[in-house]
């Protein structure tokens, strides 16, 4: 996929540098084919929310599919253990308890799909990703909040998203009572001199909304990227130096990760207002 700039909303000052036709309004709309694990749609479980049955259907949307963990995306021809993290300050960084999320853009690849999904690797390979969300409303004394809508999207191992015609690395889950949902994935690639990142976007009704983005600590990406498939590429030395969102919004926004498996797992505490 070819890497044209353009610019996307954020807190930082840096440009989202890819081509695309979504916006962060949601307008474009599914033009192709997909697995998709479940048949409902997520507008149909915010407005299932308030009804009797709405915890059941909550329940069964949030869980994750049995056998994945440790499981998402393809792993290379040899499977070893990950790398662990390299004891550096910025590894260890947790973002605290009850914080609220540091807004950004929705990016120019965005895209509206309703794909009520936990295992969103769609075939895609790379190093697994299991990851772990709380919703939480930061006025309220960090309530747990459920039957949010959580919306994860991200680039491939090659730096590339799926557009209109495909759907790999795009899902949403509903937050159950405890206000949590969990996706299987695998660590992000990098393209056009952004810090890798994963999109999400938290809707706790049908008229609100917040998104954002998650980083990842640069020494384990380092690692990371020498793997396949990674390492198909030539990484860039310092992956997320060059990103002033990242320089922005990292000491929040940054997940910490621990092995798990021949991949990695991730838990982190959204906080919206």
């Amino acid at each position: 996929m070819a890497e044209n700039n353009d610019t996307s909303t954020s807190t930082g000052t840096g440009t989202e540098a890819r081509s695309g036709t979504s916006t962060g309004t949601g307008t474009e709309t599914r033009s192709g084919g997909g697995a998709v694990s479940s048949p409902t749609s997520r507008r149909a479980l915010l407005l299932a929310a308030g009804s009797a049955g709405a915890a059941a259907v909550l329940s069964a949307a949030c869980a994750a599919p049995a056998g994945t963990r440790g499981a998402a995306g393809v792993p290379s021809a040899t499977p070893t253990r990950p790398p662990s993290p390299t004891p550096s300050g910025a590894s260890r960084a947790a973002a605290p308890a009850c914080v609220l999320a540091v807004g950004a853009g929705a990016g120019p690849y965005y895209l509206d799909l309703d794909l009520v999904r936990s295992d969103i690797t769609q075939g895609r390979g790379g190093v697994p990703l299991r990851l772990d969300l709380t919703v939480v409303r930061v006025p309220d004394g960090c309530r747990p909040l459920a039957a949010a809508g959580v919306e994860v999207w991200h680039a491939d191992a090659d730096g590339d998203y799926s557009t209109g015609k495909d759907t790999f690395l795009r899902g949403t889950q509903i937050t159950d009572r405890t206000g949590r949902c969990v996706f299987h994935t695998i660590v992000p690639g990098w393209y056009a001199g952004l810090a890798p990142h994963i999109h999400f976007k938290v809707r706790p009704d049908t008229r609100t909304e917040t998104t954002s983005q998650f980083f990842f600590p640069e020494d384990l990406l380092t690692q990371v990227y020498t793997r396949q498939p990674y390492a198909r590429r030539t990484a860039p030395a310092h992956p997320n130096r060059r990103d002033s969102r990242y320089r922005a919004a990292g000491e929040t926004m940054t997940l910490t990760l621990t092995p798990d498996g021949n991949g990695y797992h991730a838990a982190y505490t959204i906080g919206i207002t």
